[in-house]
């Protein structure tokens, strides 16, 4: 049986970073995802904000052109409230390349992805490696492999946070997007977010133009969206703010979005949890990819803390509480956020935005650096010059 020190399940953006990141320590690693392509079952409309094009090494040619200018618009679509950056804030990535560079990327640290694999469980395996326990891996129509970490990077109705017994995401989005290219054009890129509980009750929906690609998307509380979140997603798409007609074919994304705040039990000896499967998603915006990177950084330096030394209290560092900590302004405008109910109290929440404070608020949370918290950076202090 092969035997290897990591097992990351999901090659997403978290799970090929991590795997990347542990492989450049010099650890053996596998990455398997049940896709048999990277570009299929894409769900995120693959927006990057100006603090991860900071910290964060993203190849130029990967990304659309900068955006600046936000629209939010009330219920009746009246009098939208325009806030521009100095900057750029936003760009939006061709995610299926940026999956092809980040497996790149892994495969050059020199870890394995294997396409096509579908994960069916752990459980304990036969003793103790390199002073850790071992477990098994299984797979649907695979040999099993026995790994001394598993990495759950499965998405944000995570299996591994299931059979490893960490905790798991209970309070979601459910969202639906579609996504085009767009003929050339004069206009700004823009960003348009409608607030209109009733095509997306408790959070937006949203037209991006970058002047390459548009984004058309709602995401709501599955609870909320009784039509259904694809029905919601066509009878706002007939009529969307600031959508360009499409100039090629026309995808369709979607899928759950954690909007809980980071969960609190990440790791235990057999493993840990990274990106959604970890709750690493800003309770407010509901944006990931930031979280993602940031947070497998601190899960990448402690896995090799752990299994170099086999002390289980590195693990104590990955901690969701002390994380969730940070967390409680943006959870309380969560809730607040879901409570608006109404297209009448939507027009009100809007129409309190218009004032100097209103805008200072909404330009903080639009363009602010605070939309996730910032992570610890954990050294390795086990890893060699």
């Amino acid at each position: 049986m092969q035997t290897v020190d990591v097992l990351v399940v999901g090659a997403g953006l978290a799970g090929l970073h991590t795997a990347r990141l542990l492989a450049l320590r010099g650890l053996d690693v596998i990455v398997v995802d049940r896709r048999r392509s990277l570009t299929a079952g894409i769900r995120t409309t693959g927006i990057f904000v100006r603090r991860t094009l900071d910290d964060f090494d993203l190849p130029d040619e990967l990304l659309g052109p900068g955006i600046r200018d936000v629209l939010l618009y009330p219920p009746s679509r009246r009098s939208p409230i325009r806030l521009t950056s100095d900057r750029d804030e936003y760009r939006v990535a061709d995610m299926a390349a940026v999956y092809g560079h980040a497996r790149e990327a892994a495969e050059s640290a020199g870890a394995r992805v294997l396409l096509g694999v579908r994960y069916a469980g752990v459980s304990a395996g036969p003793g103790r490696y390199g002073g850790v326990p071992v477990s098994l891996v299984r797979f649907a129509g695979a040999e099993p492999v026995a790994a001394r970490f598993v990495v759950g990077a499965d998405g944000a109705r995570s299996r591994v946070a299931r059979d490893l017994g960490l905790d798991v995401n209970r309070r979601f989005l459910v969202g639906a997007e579609l996504a085009h290219p767009i003929a050339p054009g004069p206009d700004v890129p823009m960003f348009h977010c409608v607030l209109d509980p009733r095509i997306a009750p408790g959070y937006l929906g949203w037209v991006v133009d970058d002047g390459r690609h548009a984004h058309v998307g709602v995401a709501g509380h599955p609870g909320a969206t009784l039509p259904g979140v694809r029905r919601l997603l066509d009878a706002f798409a007939a009529d969307a703010p600031g959508r360009p007609a499409p100039a090629g074919p026309v995808e369709r994304r979607g899928g759950p979005i954690p909007v809980g705040g980071v969960l609190r039990r990440l790791a235990c000896p057999a493993g840990l949890l990274v990106g959604d499967a970890a709750g690493a998603v800003s309770p407010l915006t509901a944006g990931g990819l930031d979280p993602c990177l940031r947070l497998s950084e601190l899960a990448a330096a402690v896995t090799a803390g752990y299994l170099r030394t086999g002390d289980e209290s590195v693990l104590n560092r990955y901690d969701g509480g002390a994380l969730r900590s940070r967390f409680r302004g943006r959870l309380l405008l969560r809730r607040a956020f879901a409570g608006i109910r109404s297209p009448a109290v939507a027009e009100t929440a809007v129409a309190a935005l218009r004032g100097r404070a209103g805008r200072a608020a909404a330009a903080r949370i639009l363009f602010g650096d605070g939309s996730f918290p910032d992570v610890p950076r954990l050294a390795d202090p086990t890893r060699s010059a």
